[in-house]
């Protein structure tokens, strides 16, 4: 009899334990045939991520009592086509642990910083040969199909997408609309004066029936002093959508100004989209345009027009087409692994599956 009281008593405790903590597997499985064209280049290639980025992650959350909760998040990026994490398996898309209750949450680690969020105001989603030409002229110089406009200073804003050893407040979701969050992330550096990888942002936003407007700034500190290869950067964009019920309406407006112990320059771009909702599918459209104020004013321009079509809540098929238009010495492609030609057009789509779990 006592052993028994003393199982149950057990399980009792590891039902109760379940009961207040949960964790979850999830990801996205995206693959597409693609093609690329920039001038005299061209590839076929199966690609991963044409509609939704590619992803592992584990999640979760425990009731701590008291309305606090604490949660943590880890999320890879993959590679449908070779099998193959990016750059190797890591949890680099976000690797956090929060604390939560009704005056906000904490949150600590790698993660989304404030100005990301505001790319969502695109249907596309800044993915796929979809991704619109401010997006694409921050990605690493190192990407030869993406590098920006020459010199390719542009292209180095590492923060802002994701930065590491972050710290967040996001303000709590009962504000009636009201939503936002403050960002700090540590240089870790030892040598005096030296700030390369510090960053600081924010975003406040509303939302409420149709309408849904943000305002977002950062900056990140670069090597010391600020170099072409590593400046200050500093970024500011604006976001919103209105769903009319038969199209949703979306636009972005993006300024970024790169900073060298001699010089200042910026880039200004822009997005407007729509999405059009069609039985259980989906059309999307998008233009956007983006313009380095180099000698010359380089200049890029994306036309993006896509379908989704629904089989199930969790999978879909896709089309997207795109064309890039370069000028004034201005060199985008809608491929990374393509490389972009001066003042030559850039066009690509993407036919794929995508599932969610």
């Amino acid at each position: 009899m006592k052993k028994l009281t003393i199982a149950l008593a057990v399980a009792a405790a590891a039902s109760a334990a379940t009961a207040q903590s949960s964790v979850t597997i999830f990801g996205v499985a995206d693959v597409a045939v693609s093609h690329y064209s920039s001038g005299p280049r061209s590839q076929t290639a199966l690609s991963s991520s044409g509609n939704s980025n590619s992803r592992l992650g584990f999640r979760g959350a425990e009731d701590l009592g008291g309305g606090m909760s604490a949660s943590f998040w880890l999320e890879a990026p993959l590679s449908l086509d070779d099998g193959n994490g990016s750059s190797g398996f890591s949890f680099s898309r976000r690797s956090t642990v929060s604390l939560a209750d009704r005056w906000g949450e904490i949150r600590l680690g790698r993660d989304y910083t404030p100005t990301y969020f505001n790319d969502w105001f695109d249907p596309f989603g800044a993915v796929g040969v979809g991704t619109h030409v401010v997006s694409l002229q921050r990605m690493s110089s190192t990407s030869p199909g993406r590098m920006s406009f020459t010199p390719t200073q542009a292209a180095n804003n590492p923060t802002y997408f994701r930065t590491n050893n972050s710290v967040g407040y996001f303000l709590p979701p009962n504000l009636g609309g009201i939503y936002g969050q403050v960002q700090y992330a540590l240089d870790e550096q030892s040598d005096p004066g030296n700030r390369q990888g510090r960053y600081y942002g924010g975003r406040i936003g509303y939302r409420q029936g149709p309408v849904n407007v943000a305002l977002a700034a950062g900056k990140v500190y670069g090597a010391n002093p600020p170099t072409a290869a590593a400046p200050d950067v500093k970024s500011i964009n604006m976001g919103g959508s209105y769903d009319f019920g038969p199209v949703m309406v979306m636009g972005e407006y993006s300024h970024e100004t790169y900073d060298t112990a001699t010089t200042e320059n910026t880039s200004k771009g822009y997005t407007l989209g729509v999405s059009v909702p069609v039985g259980v599918g989906e059309i999307k459209a998008a233009y956007s345009n983006v313009r380095v104020d180099w000698p010359g004013r380089p200049e890029a321009s994306n036309v993006a027009l896509g379908y989704v079509h629904n089989l199930s809540k969790r999978t879909a098929l896709y089309a997207t087409v795109a064309r890039i238009q370069n000028k004034n010495g201005a060199k985008l492609s809608v491929s990374s692994t393509v490389q972009g030609t001066v003042n030559a057009n850039s066009t690509g789509y993407d036919l794929g599956i995508r599932h969610t779990f």
